[in-house]
């Protein structure tokens, strides 16, 4: 697909999900972005970047860390998204978290000026993400930190049946290369084509838990990557494609009719070279 096109997707879709996505995802992804925090480890007085923050919630959660002395910036490809996050940020009491749109491939921010970047689930759904990775270690000071996470192997991901599903009634890929980063080592090789110098890279299972069929079917479809393509299904379409998506999960059903999901993401955390010493002569 053309990268000019599948941005344009990526934007208005996530615009559809953005009122959604926070009240579907945000205890889902919980314990992820927990971890993604504690590996960052921002510091008093940092500035950091949230590379396609969505509705903010690890911005915030930076903010609140940093402090005052420091500064956070989340950046994200949707209008919507970028909304609801200074909304999160302002109920947070957040003065010190910035927000605004942004392209990741393409960041309007100067040269070296971030210790910290993060992206949780963000660079699947980038059209080039080693143009984002470049950018990302452009805006890195030396030596800065960046902690980033992709979804996991596909067959690992018991929701992975979604793309197929929307797929078949779009008939063009809503998401291609979508598990591309998260299989064997990928991610890290790309940080390492970007300069970056990758200290960890680490699988995380988990499960996605919802407490029946509508609340499944409402994160997939609603708040999620294909948002843009539910809102334009007729409600035939809508009943048919909520079937289909219901039966791949039915493997995972309980018997109380929840839903415990399989999930896995690849965990990296990568470092900006320090410049090399002047060798004396």
């Amino acid at each position: 697909m053309d990268e000019r096109l599948q941005g344009r997707i990526q934007r208005y879709g996530w615009d559809r999900a953005a009122p959604a996505y926070a009240r579907h995802w945000h205890g889902p992804l919980a314990g992820l972005q927990q971890q993604l925090m504690a590996l960052a480890a921002p510091m008093l007085g940092e500035a950091v970047l949230d590379v396609a923050c969505g509705p903010g919630l690890m911005a915030t959660t930076a903010a609140l860390t940093v402090g005052l002395a420091g500064r956070v910036l989340g950046v994200d490809l949707s209008e919507t998204m970028v909304q609801s996050a200074r909304r999160h940020a302002e109920e947070s009491g957040c003065s010190q978290a910035r927000f605004a749109r942004m392209d990741a491939q393409q960041l309007a921010l100067p040269d070296s000026s971030f210790d910290l970047a993060l992206c949780s689930l963000g660079l699947m759904y980038v059209p080039n993400p080693q143009a984002a990775l470049r950018e990302l270690y452009r805006v890195l000071r030396p030596g800065g930190r960046a902690v980033l996470a992709v979804w996991g192997e596909r067959a690992s991901c018991g929701w992975a049946p979604l793309f197929g599903i929307v797929d078949a009634e779009v008939q063009s890929e809503v998401c291609p290369l979508f598990f591309g980063l998260g299989q064997g080592d990928a991610l890290a090789r790309e940080c390492a084509s970007a300069g970056l110098l990758v200290s960890l890279q680490r699988r995380r299972r988990d499960s996605l838990d919802y407490r029946d069929g509508d609340a499944a079917c409402a994160a997939a479809f609603a708040g999620g990557p294909v948002a843009l393509a539910w809102s334009r299904f007729d409600t035939t379409v809508r009943e048919r494609v909520q079937a289909r998506y219901l039966q791949a999960l039915a493997p995972w059903q309980d018997a109380q009719g929840g839903y415990q999901v399989p999930a896995q993401y690849m965990i990296v955390a990568a470092q900006k070279p320090l410049p090399h010493p002047h060798c004396p002569t």
